[in-house]
């Protein structure tokens, strides 16, 4: 486990910050813009987590316990430079196992006839903001022209957001479709 004794440490006021392999870079690189992104969309799982309850929605919330874990492996995956051994990274099982879910999941719901507007129930629409945050860390990777793995790990937790928020409306039957021209 990690420990922490202080909080401050004063290295970063350079404008730097430190890498798992000792290295340091610039505060505004593209990794570290990508690390912030992945420590946001950990956050927002947070708030997600306050519209759950162990009783009614214990399933959910022992698996976004499981991503907020999976998100802080990420994390470290990209803030540990290619070639180091032993590094903590996000692997294949882990995408599949999401995609698992979605497949059961969507067995449950009914096909979709149009676009869902991000809305619904106050879990729903956490869960939409969630998923919103998961592909903007996304392209952050794109942009960071980090690994295939862990771009595909935030390409299908936001399908997998999604496939939770249309589950959180009711099974999708409170979900909000979108029709288009209605607000002409």
């Amino acid at each position: 486990m990690v420990k922490l004794n202080k909080i401050y440490t004063r290295t970063g006021d350079d404008g730097t910050t430190g890498l798992v392999d000792g290295s340091r870079v610039a505060k505004d690189s593209a990794v570290i813009h990508a690390i912030g992104e992945v420590d946001e969309l950990n956050s927002l799982i947070g708030v997600v987590l306050t519209h759950t309850d162990t009783h009614a929605n214990g399933l959910l919330h022992d698996q976004l316990r499981r991503v907020q874990n999976e998100l802080f492996d990420l994390g470290a995956d990209i803030a540990t430079p290619a070639g180091i051994e032993g590094a903590l990274r996000i692997v294949q099982s882990q995408i599949d196992r999401l995609e698992s879910e979605i497949d059961a999941w969507n067995a449950e719901l009914q096909p979709l006839s149009s676009f869902v507007l991000p809305a619904g129930r106050p879990l729903a629409a956490a869960l939409h903001v969630a998923r919103t945050a998961a592909r903007r860390a996304e392209r952050a990777l794109v942009g960071a022209q980090l690994g295939e793995l862990p771009r595909a790990y935030l390409n299908r937790l936001s399908d997998w957001l999604f496939t939770a928020a249309r589950r959180a409306n009711d099974n999708g039957q409170t979900d909000i479709l979108w029709v288009p021209g209605q607000s002409r």
